[in-house]
């Protein structure tokens, strides 16, 4: 029989609770761990996070959860409103108040799904192409709409858009 001393079972148990929380319970353990360590750009980017999964679980017709689907829409929402807040800034050379948003989307980004690179979107567009049988650029808008809700999260709407009128043109 072998033994492990306590603290490796600790450090499995919490390895596995970690893995097993969904994205509301990681913000909301990561937000302690930014207290902790006065981390005050990831605390405030992680309670405004929070604050919009609170919104989206309490909002008129929700049923009082939020799925980590649900959730990674509100990280690609926030990360494309802090994007377009940035390039702003930049526009009025106020470099400092984009600095702080490009800080804040690197943070969300952590807790959002692997982006996919330009090879690996075009293969998945390729597989969507051909599952819905589409041959002309007439047919983008049946290729975009299922090749969102499959990408939703791994690749931005700009990239997909852009990649699907090149495959089929």
């Amino acid at each position: 029989m072998i033994f492990f001393p306590i603290s490796h079972f600790i450090v499995i148990f919490a390895l596995k609770f970690i893995t097993d929380m969904d994205l509301f319970d990681r913000i909301s353990a990561d937000i302690k761990s930014a207290m902790l360590a006065k981390d005050r750009v990831r605390l405030e980017t992680l309670r405004g996070v929070k604050k919009e999964f609170l919104e989206a679980k309490t909002a008129k017709g929700a049923d009082g959860t939020l799925t980590d689907d649900a959730a990674v829409k509100i990280l690609v929402k926030m990360v494309k409103q802090r994007r377009e807040s940035a390039e702003i800034y930049s526009s009025q050379n106020r470099a400092d108040l984009a600095g702080d948003e490009l800080a804040q989307v690197a943070v969300i980004e952590e807790y959002l799904p692997k982006q996919l690179s330009d090879e690996e979107l075009a293969e998945e567009l390729r597989k969507i192409i051909s599952q819905v049988g589409a041959t002309s650029a007439k047919e983008m808008g049946k290729v975009m709409g299922v090749a969102s809700k499959a990408l939703a999260g791994r690749a931005d709407g700009r990239a997909i858009s852009a990649k699907v009128k090149e495959l089929l043109a």
